[in-house]
């Protein structure tokens, strides 16, 4: 399925002003993603997403992986009153209130993190938010464990798909700090931070599931 190019990014702004947000992407790719995580993440521990958003997709995952306990976050006031919403009318006990974490801060609120995961942020925020990730996955992980990313990245040797370059325009015209990030540039500074990239899958829409696990 292409990417619909009139489609906008998910700017919490635009969600309207009703405290529960809903995100129309996570009905689309939460399933797909379910899958990748049943596979690749730890059976026990605590699982940080970073820019939780409307808070859906960690309530799906929630469901989903039930063994595990979730933590979700986000920098955006109205998002954690979204995920709180949500978490008020589906009530899960492995999901602990949202945290005000901005990713591209050094000093995140948590610890004993057992996997990271970070949907549909690296494209629309600054690039510093991606260094933040990186940095921060370096800090928190232990060896083995996992940071997953999601979303349309550019990769060496592969065409972007029309519908991404024109998803990236439209990302660039509204902030010039946004955009499509280059894999592999995201891949030397993950390097930086003793993580290694595992695994690369390709998911519906034109994106890809990126698996980097802390070194030793």
């Amino acid at each position: 399925m292409a990417r619909n190019k009139n489609s906008k990014p998910w700017v919490s702004g635009e969600w309207g002003s009703q405290a529960k947000k809903h995100a129309p992407a996570t009905a689309r790719n939460r399933d797909a993603i379910a899958a990748v995580l049943a596979r690749e993440l730890p059976h026990s521990g605590t699982v940080l997403e970073i820019a939780s958003g409307s808070g859906e997709h960690i309530l799906h995952f929630a469901r989903m992986l039930p063994e595990l306990d979730w933590q979700p976050s986000d920098p955006d006031p109205a998002c954690r009153v979204s995920i709180t919403a949500w978490l008020k009318e589906n009530v899960l006990h492995n999901v602990a209130d949202p945290i005000d974490l901005d990713a591209s801060t050094s000093q995140w609120p948590v610890e004993d993190i057992a996997a990271i995961l970070c949907i549909n942020m690296i494209h629309i925020s600054p690039w510093a938010a991606t260094m933040g990730l990186l940095a921060g996955a370096g800090r928190l992980l232990a060896p083995g464990e996992p940071l997953y990313l999601y979303g349309p990245f550019r990769m060496a040797g592969r065409t972007t798909a029309p519908s991404n370059e024109a998803f990236d325009r439209s990302l660039r015209s509204r902030n010039p700090q946004w955009g499509l990030r280059h894999l592999e540039e995201v891949e030397n500074e993950a390097h930086s931070h003793g993580l290694a990239r595992t695994e690369t899958i390709d998911m519906p829409a034109n994106n890809i599931s990126v698996i980097f696990r802390k070194t030793g």
